[in-house]
């Protein structure tokens, strides 16, 4: 297993390519927008699995938290329900550090090549912050604050009440309304609706804080004067601490009816590449160098100083999947 702590695009913990599936059936009318799913919009929407710890592998969280999503020809529709005591929050300027309070957050990458995609955050209080990423961290991408999500609506309904953490608290719940005209900009110009048997790249995220019970609420539970780490709980496990590895987030598949979809093979094959990408860097910063010697059966790898390209033949026999040095995954005819 490769060190986490060395370098600088860790290799997750995950030997397995196995990221979650959601089928994503059709919306039955336009839901008013409440936070509370119990009503009929969402009768037909499954549940995703219960969120996991983000690196995988580990007890269950303490609260559990679950998702619904739906679609029609406008716009995604995402439902969460966030059990637990512990429902408080600060924050309340639009675009804000959001995650400094307990949150809910949304990942979205249209086209699976792990470029531009959106993020968006809410709390309790219904403050949100959408944004864009020019491509993850890891590869020198940088946040757009000012993209703003077009006609986005939210709500938040409580069991209990905000910052008072004697008032009988259970869960809060939230509803979110994504139209596509924004989230497809993702996609770059002229991307069309998703139809069915498309696929997305998505994942939810859950930031919770430990507290500690004060006369006046909830206060953030320190160590060293330092607020101790938050606990991260999200639907895809990415096998480390860091959600930024859209690799590795679920399957959203829009869905006419009760068909079901599974994971297309070129998938798999960008997985074997994203395998060599990160052994690639992992060697560079061990010698300076990218390396011309890493095993790589069945994929074409050139190879200099200070870039790499990785390809392999797609399942439709006429094109092959590239993966460039910042993890870019495109197409191109086959040679």
């Amino acid at each position: 297993m490769v060190n986490t702590k060395t370098y600088r695009i860790p290799e997750p913990a995950l030997v397995e390519f196995k990221p979650p599936v959601y089928q994503c059936r059709r919306a039955a009318g336009v839901p008013v927008l409440d936070g509370n799913l119990n009503k009929p919009f969402w009768s037909g929407a499954p549940w995703t699995e219960d969120f996991q710890d983000i690196e995988g592998g580990k007890p269950a969280p303490r609260f559990r938290t679950r998702a619904k999503v739906l679609w029609d020809d406008e716009a995604l529709y995402i439902g969460a329900e966030l059990r637990g005591t512990e429902i408080w929050g600060q924050v309340t300027g639009r675009d804000s550090v959001i995650f400094r309070d307990n949150d809910f957050e949304i990942f979205i990458d249209p086209d699976s090549d792990t470029h531009v995609y959106c993020e968006f955050e809410m709390n309790v209080l219904n403050t949100v912050w959408d944004l864009l990423l020019t491509k993850p961290y890891r590869d020198g991408g940088r946040p757009i604050n000012s993209f703003d999500i077009k006609g986005l609506a939210s709500a938040v309904a409580v069991e209990g009440e905000i910052n008072n953490p004697r008032a009988g608290n259970r869960q809060w719940s939230l509803e979110v309304k994504m139209p596509f005209e924004s989230l497809l900009e993702c996609c770059g110009q002229g991307a069309p609706a998703p139809r069915p048997g498309d696929f997305w790249r998505v994942n939810f995220s859950r930031v919770q804080w430990p507290v500690d019970i004060t006369e006046g609420g909830y206060q953030k539970r320190t160590d060293g004067g330092k607020p101790c780490p938050e606990d991260n709980w999200v639907w895809a496990p990415t096998g480390l601490i860091n959600i930024h590895y859209p690799e590795l987030w679920g399957f959203l598949f829009f869905c006419r009816g009760d068909e079901s979809y599974a994971i297309p093979p070129d998938e798999y094959t960008k997985w074997r590449l994203r395998r060599i990408y990160y052994r690639q860097h992992a060697a560079f910063d061990e010698t300076g160098k990218f390396s011309p010697d890493l095993p790589a059966a069945g994929v074409e790898m050139q190879v200099s100083d200070d870039d790499f390209t990785l390809a392999c033949p797609a399942e439709d026999g006429k094109t092959r999947i590239i993966m460039r040095r910042d993890g870019l995954t495109e197409r191109a005819p086959l040679r």
